[in-house]
């Protein structure tokens, strides 16, 4: 019996050369559209997971909008901010597509909501700056194919649409 023993060790250890070392834990961003309607933002983008690097568990999200909704966002530039939604708007909301992000994806994200978020003075724009067009840098920014001459910069899910026949591959 010592054999066998012997045996069924060898292939268990055999087994766990197959196990991978640890789990690469890595944050998702994902693409969202929110149907139209008086809530704002109407793109955003979704952060789900953990840093590896670091460990910090990731589980928020960015969009871009005017501070005030009013008819002056008609007229021209109004003050943006980055705004981050509840559970329940993010429920009500279309995801459209996932990438895994790498640590320094991530990190080169954060930099791309913190540069929109301290941009100050009248950042929004309607025709030039809004949701749509902080969503399409981030997608750039990640190494996707966007069109920044699309005709879709006021509507979101069209617009996300647009970025997925781009490129082919995504998926949620």
């Amino acid at each position: 019996m010592p054999f066998a023993r012997h045996l069924s060790a060898l292939l268990f250890a055999l087994l766990l050369t197959l196990l991978p070392a640890h789990a690469h834990a890595q944050v998702v961003a994902t693409f969202y559209s929110h149907d139209f309607g008086d809530h704002f933002p109407h793109a955003f983008i979704k952060l789900k997971g953990k840093v590896e690097s670091s460990g910090e568990v990731v589980d928020t999200n960015y969009g871009f909008t005017a501070v005030t909704v009013s008819p002056a966002i008609l007229m021209g530039s109004v003050k943006g901010m980055i705004e981050t939604k509840d559970a329940k708007y993010v429920g009500k909301s279309n995801a459209h597509f996932s990438l895994q992000l790498s640590d320094d994806e991530y990190r080169k994200l954060i930099d791309h909501v913190e540069k929109w978020r301290n941009m100050g003075g009248k950042s929004y724009n309607l025709n030039k700056r809004n949701c749509v067009h902080f969503v399409m840098e981030a997608a750039a920014l990640l190494g996707l194919s966007v069109n920044r001459n699309s005709k879709l910069f006021k509507k979101p899910k069209s617009f996300l649409f647009e970025v997925m026949r781009l490129n082919p591959g995504l998926k949620l």
